[in-house]
């Protein structure tokens, strides 16, 4: 390990304020953000994701926002990949820590201790359980995924659409079990890590979702949605917000209950965020209303050696 090089993982649930905190860190360290977001990744999403701004990337510099479309592919492996070439371009030139955030946990765990070595998928693959998905429903694909793999049956969520064909993808390109792949053993990495988690009380943490969701839809998040409506069956799309909308579009649901649904999901969301972060140890908790504190917390945890 190199304790030159040093990364600042920030995480906490959705709505917490990362990205405003994340700039104030940047600023003081003078230094670059490496967006966690998979979502955020695309660049069709930035009212429905609450990406960063035009403003505030002109601000701090953030890599991996708006920088794919929503029909490319891209998985928590890819990710992994193109962080650790980031860090390796930043550090060859920069002795200052560069900082990773976001709340997309798997993405997280991905950088910080790496991923199993899982094949990546040919197009042929892809197309096929694309159009499987379309043409059977997701239902029908997870009784695949109990006859090639039941123990990954057994485990996976299988209302994540993602992961259901992306198990599915690996028994068909290998004719392999996709548990067989996952060893789960954690990567050694040659640069130091802080990690940092910020939340807030609860209550107040759903007000800030609640009030979020209402500022997307006054910025144009419906009028975004409806242009991504006949792109619906992507994986991407099958986001909350936009699965919401796309169901008031359809005629399910009214405008008020596709919102009031939006936020009750999002909040949801935010303690599974939580549930998955509170098991790593590692990770020190503060108030983003604090960010001397963390800033504080920060420099006293870096490598002595990185001031000389």
């Amino acid at each position: 390990m190199n304790t030159n090089q040093t990364l600042i993982v920030i995480v906490g649930p959705t709505g917490v304020g990362k990205t405003e905190l994340c700039l104030q860190i940047a600023h003081y360290f003078n230094t670059e953000i490496i967006n966690a977001d998979s979502r955020q990744i695309f660049q069709e999403l930035p009212i429905g994701t609450a990406a960063p701004t035009e403003e505030q990337r002109r601000q701090v510099f953030h890599h991996l926002v708006g920088t794919h479309h929503i029909t490319d592919y891209y998985s928590a492996a890819k990710f992994e990949e193109d962080v650790l070439r980031i860090i390796q371009q930043h550090f060859a030139t920069s002795h200052s820590p560069i900082i990773l955030s976001g709340g997309s946990m798997m993405y997280i765990d991905a950088v910080c201790n790496g991923i199993d070595d899982i094949p990546n998928i040919n197009e042929n693959t892809r197309e096929l359980y694309k159009r499987k998905l379309k043409e059977e429903g997701l239902e029908k694909l997870c009784e695949e995924l109990k006859c090639v793999d039941p123990e990954y049956y057994q485990i996976v969520d299988r209302k994540n659409t993602r992961r259901v064909i992306h198990a599915l993808e690996i028994c068909h390109q290998t004719g392999k079990p996709y548990t067989s792949f996952r060893t789960q053993q954690k990567k050694e990495r040659p640069f130091h890590i802080i990690k940092v988690g910020i939340n807030l009380p609860r209550e107040e943490l759903y007000e800030r979702i609640n009030q979020r969701v209402l500022k997307m839809i006054e910025n144009g998040f419906i009028d975004e949605a409806r242009s991504l409506y006949n792109k619906h069956h992507l994986n991407a799309l099958q986001t909350v917000g936009y699965k919401e909308l796309f169901k008031f579009f359809e005629g399910t649901w009214t405008l008020e209950e596709a919102i009031e649904r939006i936020q009750g999901n999002t909040r949801r969301y935010a303690r599974k965020q939580l549930t998955w972060f509170k098991r790593d140890s590692a990770i020190r908790w503060f108030s983003p209303e604090n960010p001397k504190e963390i800033i504080n917390y920060i420099e006293t945890s870096l490598p002595k050696s990185i001031f000389l």
